[in-house]
């Protein structure tokens, strides 16, 4: 089997307090299945990746901060873009980076099933963008089926426990409404959540 590569498009490091628990490195990557009106990294999407790595070469360009990480319960993020296109490389660097450190996991769950069941024991916790319940909301800002998130988060939750995962639920400007909001809230609570991230996105120019 070809070593899985990883479509690096930045790293950002020493980051606290948004991407888990301690001091983090966020590692983005390129490819989304979800055309979201307001994303945050459209334009970085549309570039190329800086490059292609594999596992062991993105540990060198990251462990820089392993002591960092090893003092705080930190480690790496995976985001992007989609991190769950990258699922088999995420347990490759899993497999060679050091177990101390915490691998988290920013996903929209609009994957096929495979993905997730392919990342569960290598990832440490994850975030999962939700959007909205609503099957129109949804359809409407992420051009996606929430059919497909609503049975993946389904299947993550009985793979990984409700404390391995924290479902990020947004007001968004133009699309739902602080009801539609609590709505998502309330359904997704019946499903098994136990940690939400309840916010209002905060709409830039540059992101219209």
């Amino acid at each position: 089997m070809d070593e899985p590569l990883y479509p690096l498009l930045s790293i950002s490091r020493l980051r606290m307090g948004s991407d888990g628990a301690g001091v983090t490195t966020l590692v983005a990557g390129a490819g989304c299945p979800l055309h979201c009106r307001w994303c945050i990294n459209r334009r970085l999407l549309r570039e190329a990746p800086a490059a292609s790595v594999t596992a062991e070469e993105l540990l060198r360009r990251v462990e820089v901060d392993d002591l960092y990480f090893r003092a705080t319960g930190g480690g790496v993020t995976f985001g992007g873009g989609e991190s769950l296109l990258h699922a088999a490389f995420i347990r490759r660097f899993r497999a060679v980076c050091p177990e101390a450190w915490r691998i988290t996991a920013e996903t929209s769950l609009a994957v096929p099933q495979e993905h997730i069941a392919l990342a569960a024991d290598a990832v440490d916790l994850f975030f999962v963008d939700c959007k909205d319940t609503d099957g129109e909301i949804y359809r409407r800002y992420t051009g996606g089926e929430v059919s497909l998130m609503k049975e993946n988060l389904r299947f993550l939750l009985e793979r990984k426990g409700p404390e391995a995962v924290i479902v990020r639920v947004p007001r968004i400007p133009g699309y739902n409404s602080a009801e539609d909001q609590q709505r998502s809230a309330a359904r997704l609570r019946a499903m098994g959540v136990t940690r939400l991230d309840l916010f209002d996105y905060v709409v830039r120019e540059d992101m219209a």
